[in-house]
């Protein structure tokens, strides 16, 4: 008989061990993982990591996109703890809730743009995300169109990982055979990405590209059939994708004119990362109908999402007393989650952390933009503090090496060996620090980057690959 009791821990290589004999990790690589296990953080503070060995780096993933405020947060556990101890669960079922998520839903409510006045409380991004499809549904059948269910969203998007989720986002890493996606009711248009648009367009051109192809998809189904669009203000995962100027919000506009309803995937815009409560209004121009937040709300203290949503919306849903809205969580607006929200708030208002995220970004940015000089890299783009580089094989062509090159990989190696953890995907290195992060720390990460690619481009030519 197995025993319940935990195991004794004695050295890194056993906690080593048993992670790798145990978890199933997000995105587990299986031949990688069987080989080299898992990094296994111990502690952290800031925007700094520490590894069971005692090695430190700075963490530019922010996570996964979301310790904003910086780890290790006495006040963080204070508050956590206090609620634990005060109510540490009740549901909030039909006509159950708690303080924290009141005065939280409150919170938000004043935070966000236009009349979304609404919060239906999830466990993060991808639930919240999951959960907005479904209120698609459900408001367009009380408005009486019950036919209006279509989903427009993008390629290179990434909206999470539950089955909706997955189906809605698109990017060739995500869709593996091994697994089963909805295709019926969604569809996906161009990337916005200008770095890869037609040869021969530039920006605006581009743009009116984009918006014929909405226009002529909106055409192909019937605007009585297509019940929403969901896109995230910046790409993130897709690449750090900034769309054209002006794009969103003449898209937005095609949907007011329709009712097909706006949903603003901003599970990792939101709370600063852009130097903004929210990025849709504020970046572009756009009021949309629904947000998706996570990640940031919380700064990955505790897991919380939410959906945003306009009094528009309850008002077509509530219009018939009889409905039942039946879509929710055990956890969902769990009262220690929110309280940790409303602290994490509290403290990006105290200490002006979104004008320190904008002013910070800025000159992130602006010292990144230095890398496209070096002969592997073909663009750094971004907006403040969400940022990508991408490699390519020519500047010219903008064609990238062969996959088995690996040389973002190579490269978040060659980083992580000098103390800097960045984050690879395909050919590109993303990073999404701390809004704490200070021009010091912006510096240390511009220039371990520019010496890890460095590094890595030597190793390149010295294999043979052709750059430049």
């Amino acid at each position: 008989m197995k025993s319940a009791l935990a195991p004794k821990i004695s050295t890194p290589e056993d906690i080593w061990q048993m992670d790798r004999r145990h978890i199933l990790h997000p995105w587990t690589q299986f031949g990688s993982f069987e080989r080299d296990g898992s990094l296994v953080f111990e502690r952290g503070e800031g925007c700094w990591l520490w590894d069971t060995a005692g090695r430190k780096y700075f963490d530019a993933v922010g996570g996964m996109w979301c310790t904003n405020i910086g780890l290790g947060r006495a006040e963080m556990a204070e508050a956590i703890a206090d609620q634990a101890v005060k109510l540490a669960f009740s549901n909030t079922f039909v006509d159950a809730s708690n303080v924290p998520s009141a005065l939280l839903a409150a919170r938000l409510a004043a935070l966000a743009p236009g009349d979304l006045n609404r919060v239906h409380f999830t466990t993060c991004g991808s639930t919240a995300v999951d959960s907005a499809w479904r209120m698609v549904q459900f408001y367009q059948r009380a408005k009486g169109h019950p036919d209006k269910t279509e989903i427009i969203a993008r390629n290179m998007s990434y909206h999470g990982s539950t089955y909706i989720g997955q189906s809605l986002g698109k990017r060739p890493g995500d869709r593996v055979p091994g697994f089963l996606y909805k295709e019926a009711g969604i569809h996906h248009l161009t990337a916005p990405n200008p770095y890869r648009a037609p040869d021969g367009m530039d920006e605006a051109a581009f743009c009116d590209f984009l918006v014929a192809e909405f226009t002529a998809k909106l055409a192909e189904l019937t605007p009585d059939r297509v019940g929403a669009f969901i896109a995230e203000p910046i790409q993130a995962s897709g690449g750090v994708i900034v769309p054209p100027k002006d794009y969103l919000r003449r898209i937005w506009q095609i949907c007011q004119q329709h009712d097909i309803l706006f949903i603003a995937d901003e599970v990792v815009t939101a709370f600063g990362r852009l130097g903004h409560w929210f990025a849709s209004q504020a970046e572009f121009g756009v009021t949309p109908d629904i947000i998706t937040c996570a990640k940031g709300l919380t700064s990955g203290y505790l897991p919380l999402g939410a959906v945003i949503f306009s009094d528009r919306i309850w008002e077509a849903m509530a219009s018939d007393g009889d409905r039942w809205f039946t879509s929710g969580f055990t956890y969902s607006g769990h009262p220690v989650s929110c309280a940790a929200a409303l602290k994490n708030l509290e403290i990006i208002e105290r200490e002006g952390l979104l004008d320190q995220a904008a002013r910070v970004g800025d000159y992130f940015l602006d010292r990144l933009g230095a890398l496209e000089d070096l002969p592997l890299i073909g663009q750094v783009r971004g907006r403040r503090l969400m940022v990508c580089v991408e490699s390519v094989a020519s500047k010219t062509t903008k064609d990238p090496l062969p996959d088995e090159a690996n040389e973002a990989k190579r490269i978040s190696d060659a980083a992580e060996a000098m103390g800097l953890m960045v984050r690879p995907m395909g050919h590109l290195n993303v990073m999404s620090p701390p809004l704490v992060m200070t021009e010091t720390d912006a510096d240390f990460v511009v220039e371990t980057l520019a010496a890890a690619i460095g590094q890595v481009t030597d190793q390149l030519t010295r294999e043979g690959w052709r750059l430049g």
